[in-house]
């Protein structure tokens, strides 16, 4: 009676996972939504060795409890326990394919889908680097609920401990469609950057070593900047593609009741949101030299001012922008082997965005045919929607037809481009 429960048990899983199907057969969506090709044939992949593994596994239980196998039960509570791991492996199985489900079913959605299929076009342009110093993982991107960005990266664990095979990369619902969007999207591909080539660790190293070096009265500040560069590189990684785009969107993001604003906790490895978008200002009059960087500088500060601040917290803040400007060419100049000895700002396009060039293509980004080709690449066409939204050339209504005009465009060119492949 044992045997033949657990038997039909584990035939019952074998049959369940007979009725997985890929999302190809599965999800609903016109074509200009779909994924990449490369991000649907990792996922697919990923799926059925995960599945091919545990119908091996299944198979040879079913030997042992038939005793054909080499190695079989001693008793009934043997065979369960080797039952209720299968039963695990399954649902690990499942959790991972309700990931992907989640991302993939959305885009059957009229219109969003589109969008985030155009979403996938503009990550992967900002996630391309400088000279190919990595092989970029597959992208796919969705839309959640709430304010903030995040991302499950490539090639980390997912549930049961198998590795990610794409990157999938959650934006705000709420900032749809904007230019506030790339900012938020290209911060958390910024992650995935920085993974890739191991900028945390490399940055620690350095700031651990000026830690040393530096005066007692600057350690305090040091070591927040140390704590804090995993946040602070995915935000250089959109002012690196984006310019003041990427800060104006950061500005939208934390814009939040002062409390907030200044809950300076020395052990959250997060900025506090004031002291985030300054660093942004800094790295940004860094790279793209320009008057509108101390204009929004002086906005900021208007918005939330230090003066009825507590004086310890004040005092933080004076730290922290005392060495600030140092720090910042620390970042921008950082070397490492990863990036093949070039300094860190170099694998970004900042030298052909500066503003005045960003000012001179809007007019082309603003009368470009829906239907025409364009030699801009998504994540500069972003970058010039927002400047011109930065100078008060565009409102808000033009900006969100522009770029929900152009991320049509690029979902519909990789579809097009899928088809002829195919």
């Amino acid at each position: 009676m044992i045997r033949d429960y657990l038997k039909n048990e584990a035939l019952s899983m074998l049959t369940r996972l007979g009725q997985l199907q890929p999302f190809s057969l599965s999800t609903p969506m016109v074509s200009a939504a779909g994924p990449s090709n490369e991000a649907l044939r990792a996922i697919t992949n990923h799926l059925v060795s995960a599945k091919t593994e545990l119908r091996q596994k299944v198979q040879t239980y079913l030997a042992q409890l038939r005793g054909e196998a080499d190695e079989t039960f001693g008793n009934a509570a043997e065979a369960q326990a080797a039952y209720a791991v299968l039963k695990l492996r399954f649902n690990n199985i499942l959790d991972q394919l309700d990931i992907f489900a989640d991302v993939l079913t959305q885009r059957s959605e009229h219109q969003t889908g589109v969008w985030i299929a155009g979403l996938d076009v503009v990550a992967t342009d900002a996630l391309a680097p400088q000279d190919g110093l990595y092989e970029i993982p597959p992208v796919m991107c969705f839309l959640e609920r709430g304010h903030g960005a995040a991302i499950r990266r490539a090639r980390t664990r997912l549930p049961g401990g198998d590795y990610n095979p794409v990157a999938i990369i959650q934006v705000p619902r709420e900032r749809m469609i904007g230019s506030g969007i790339a900012s938020s999207l290209i911060h958390e591909v910024g992650h995935q950057g920085a993974a890739l080539l191991n900028l945390v660790e490399t940055l620690r190293k350095e700031l651990k070593n000026k830690i040393a070096q530096a005066p007692p009265s600057q350690h305090i500040a040091w070591t927040l900047y140390e704590r804090w560069i995993s946040e602070i590189v995915a935000d250089f990684w959109a002012t690196g593609h984006l310019g003041i785009t990427a800060t104006q969107g950061l500005m939208n993001v934390v814009s939040l009741p002062k409390y907030f604003m200044f809950r300076i906790k020395l052990d959250d490895p997060h900025p506090f949101p004031w002291i985030r978008v300054k660093l942004s200002l800094s790295a940004g009059a860094l790279l793209y030299p320009d008057p509108q960087w101390q204009r929004f500088e002086y906005l900021w500060q208007q918005l939330y001012p230090l003066e009825d601040l507590e004086e310890d917290k004040r005092g933080i803040i004076r730290d922290l922008e005392q060495v600030m400007p140092e720090f910042t060419e620390l970042l921008t100049n950082h070397h490492s082997k990863y990036l093949t000895n070039k300094a860190l700002k170099d694998i970004f396009p900042y030298k052909y965005r500066q503003p005045e060039r960003l000012r001179e293509l809007y007019s082309t980004v603003a009368s470009q045919p829906a239907t025409d080709d364009s030699d801009l690449s998504p994540s500069l066409t972003f970058a010039v929607i927002g400047q011109a939204r930065a100078d008060g050339r565009v409102n808000a209504t033009t900006e969100s037809y522009l770029l929900s005009r152009y991320l049509n465009r690029w979902a519909l060119g990789r579809a097009e481009s899928r088809g002829k492949l195919n």
